[in-house]
Order: structure tokens, then C-alpha cells, then sequence
């Protein structure tokens, strides 16, 4: 079988360099090996994502000579998929609703801080510090009922529990320097939030379906989600999915060395193409000369 390798946008904003950039590296990875390259739209943010993004998308990708099979998965389209892991997860007793609010969150926060500094993920983020996991099933029917908004988390001690040994083949290069094979240590993110109440899904819990069901075997990528990477070995081995290889590439930085944003008009692709920058200007800018 072929590889089949992805790139995934989400159409909240247009494409810069550092898109471009992990777009080629797939693109020229499936070109390589004989592979295929599909095209994913990560919309599951109806509040973000834009019909004219999306079409930006389709002509930036054209623009810089990059094919791709179609259709095009759009993850809007695909919510029972979500639903459907979630439920299985839900069956095995790994996931619980959590009902504070990010204000509430926060204060939880602070307080746990007055005794000390409180564990955050690999992002830099605070670890969830509710109790919500506690709640009697009576308590969480009534709140659910009531219509008390809630995130929907993943018991993470309980979920580590299964799995012995979890680790994934890197073939690019980790955040410090790992290659080969890789310990995936999920618990660092605690309890991560698989879904929401009004969206059935969250990054996490979409993309390894999402892989999985487009048979996708090497995932190129930048380095912001190579610490991920662990959480989506855990539920792949808790869903009984397949474990693709991971090629964790660098990130294109703007001068002050910070990571490119979607704001970053300097880097846009739709503002170099209108200045008349080539395609193959855009290969030797993001070193693919």
C-alpha cells in the first residue's frame, strides 16, 4: 500500500509561510515515495472558521503546485464520527463533564497557586484543577438537565492505566532532539476536554479519528504538536486504531523568533502572491530550494 500522508488547515484565517511549509513538505514526502496526499479542512470551530477562508485555502495550495485527491474531508460534515469514539470512550468510563467556566477555572487556579505553582502541559497551560470527576452521577444528570454548559473530559489517571509501554516512531525530529522510537507520557496534559456541549469534538479526539478513518500513515507536521503526540498514541490505543509514523518538522519564525500567526500579514501567502512573489520564491523563503 502507499503512503498516504495529510494537510489539515482550519479556515479561520488565511495561510502564511509556515503553512506553506508543511504543506510542501507533504506534498513533496507523497511525491517521493509514491504516496498519496489528501487535504483535510479542521472546521469543528463554527465561531472561527469562514466559507472564504477555505476557498483561500484551495487557491493558496494551487497557487504554490500543490495536488491533492478529493473530496476534500471537511470535518463539519462529520460529527456522528466524533460522536461515535466519544460514546466508546464514555463506555469505558474515561470520560466525565466538567461544568466550571474558564473564569471559574481560573480562580480554582489561583487559589491552588497560593500554595505553590500549579502543574501546567507541555503548552504552558494550567492542568485542570476541578473536582468535577467527584460528582455523583444524580449531580451530573441534574446539572446536565438544567442546562449548565460542560466540557467533556478524559480521566487521564484512569485512561493510563490501560495502556503499558505507549510510545510512537518519530522520523523528523522531537522538541528536544528525540528520534526513533518515542515514550508517550500523556499524563503531562492531565485531564484534556475531548468535547463540548454544543460541539461534539475537540482537536484532539477529531484527529486521530480522522486519521484513522482516511488510512493516513505518516503525519507531517510542525513541532507545536509534537508533544501531543501523546494524548493521540493514548487514543488511538484506546479506540483501536492504527499508529501512523510522525515526522515532526520545525517551525518557520517570524525575526523576533515567534511562532507565525495567521495575522502575520508579512508572512501571508495572499499578500506575497500580490506583491509577485513566485512559487518557487516561496520554496527558497521557507528553505525548500
Amino acid at each position: 500500500m502507499p503512503p498516504v500522508f495529510r494537510f489539515a488547515p482550519s479556515p479561520n484565517g488565511h495561510l502564511h509561510l509556515g503553512h506553506a511549509y508543511s504543506a510542501l513538505l507533504n506534498f513533496d514526502r507523497a511525491r517521493e515515495t509514491g504516496g498519496r496526499l489528501l487535504l483535510r479542512i479542521e472546521d469543528i470551530d463554527a465561531t472561527r472558521c469562514r466559507t472564504e477562508y477555505e476557498t483561500a485555502i484551495y487557491e493558496d495550495l494551487a497557487w504554490l503546485g500543490i495536488a491533492w485527491e478529493t473530496p476534500v474531508r471537511r470535518q463539519s460534515e462529520h460529527f456522528g464520527e466524533y460522536r461515535a469514539a466519544l460514546d466508546r470512550l464514555s463506555a469505558l468510563g474515561l470520560v466525565y463533564p466538567a461544568f466550571e467556566s474558564r473564569a471559574e477555572i481560573a480562580r480554582l487556579i489561583a487559589a491552588r497557586e497560593a500554595d505553590g505553582p500549579w502543574p501546567r502541559d507541555p503548552d504552558g497551560a494550567p492542568l485542570y484543577p476541578g473536582d468535577a470527576r467527584s460528582l455523583s452521577a444524580e449531580e451530573r444528570e441534574r446539572l446536565i438537565v438544567s442546562g449548565a454548559p460542560y466540557a467533556l473530559r478524559l480521566d487521564m489517571a484512569a485512561a493510563c492505566g490501560r495502556p503499558a509501554g505507549l510510545t510512537w516512531n518519530e522520523l523528523g525530529e522531537g522538541g528536544d532532539g528525540e528520534r526513533g522510537i518515542v515514550p508517550a507520557r500523556p499524563e503531562a496534559w492531565g485531564d484534556v476536554i475531548l468535547a463540548r456541549k454544543e460541539i461534539p469534538t475537540s482537536y484532539h479526539l477529531s484527529v486521530v479519528v480522522d486519521d484513522a478513518l482516511q488510512g493516513v500513515s505518516e503525519i507531517v507536521r510542525g513541532h507545536d504538536l509534537f508533544y501531543a503526540t501523546a494524548v493521540h498514541r493514548l487514543l488511538q490505543v484506546l479506540l483501536g486504531l492504527p499508529a501512523p509514523v510522525y515526522r515532526h518538522h520545525p517551525l518557520i519564525r517570524d525575526e523576533a523568533g515567534r511562532k507565525l500567526s495567521k495575522s502575520s500579514r508579512s508572512t501571508g501567502l495572499r499578500e506575497l502572491r500580490a506583491a509577485g512573489v513566485a512559487p518557487a520564491a516561496i520554496r527558497q523563503l521557507v528553505g525548500l530550494g
